[in-house]
């Protein structure tokens, strides 16, 4: 029962993953970024496909198999616990693929040096629309895109 509860643990764990520009990783926290301002040229929902670890399938052939174990007699019990590991294991895996997939949208912008640029992010609070102002934020090698804050100017 504890490794039922262990395996669970380990799938929710790795549904928490996101790429989402709402959420800050621990690592990016009080860390300078670069902002380069752009325009949205264009959107267009795409999907963020799921990681397969290992972790889901391995998780679900452990239950499976204890679950599968408890049936029948001993000679049963082996057939039908193999039986359970094998489906835990193809479940188990593709709950965690569907589990770390995600909605998310391509934006393609214009830089004020003219180049463009794709970028691909989970779907955040806010829906970009093209024409829209946006700022791009790198920190540590990951870009987000947000729309740029208004500046207004003291006379």
């Amino acid at each position: 029962m504890k490794r039922m509860i262990a395996a669970a643990a380990v799938l929710a764990l790795a549904a928490c993953s996101t790429t989402s520009p709402d959420v800050i990783s621990p690592g990016d926290a009080q860390r300078m970024s670069t902002v380069i301002d752009a325009t949205v040229l264009s959107t267009r929902p795409v999907v963020v496909e799921g990681q397969q670890s290992g972790i889901g399938g391995v998780s679900g052939g452990v239950i499976g198999g204890i679950a599968g174990s408890s049936v029948g007699g001993r000679r049963e019990s082996v057939a039908v616990g193999v039986l359970g590991a094998v489906a835990g294991a193809v479940v188990g895996n593709a709950a965690e693929r569907m589990g770390t997939r995600e909605d998310a949208v391509e934006i393609l912008v214009q830089l004020k040096s003219g180049e463009r640029r794709a970028i691909v992010q989970a779907k955040g609070n806010e829906t970009l629309q093209p024409g829209d102002p946006v700022i791009i934020v790198t920190t540590g090698g990951k870009v987000r895109v947000t729309k740029a804050p208004q500046v207004t100017r003291t006379p």
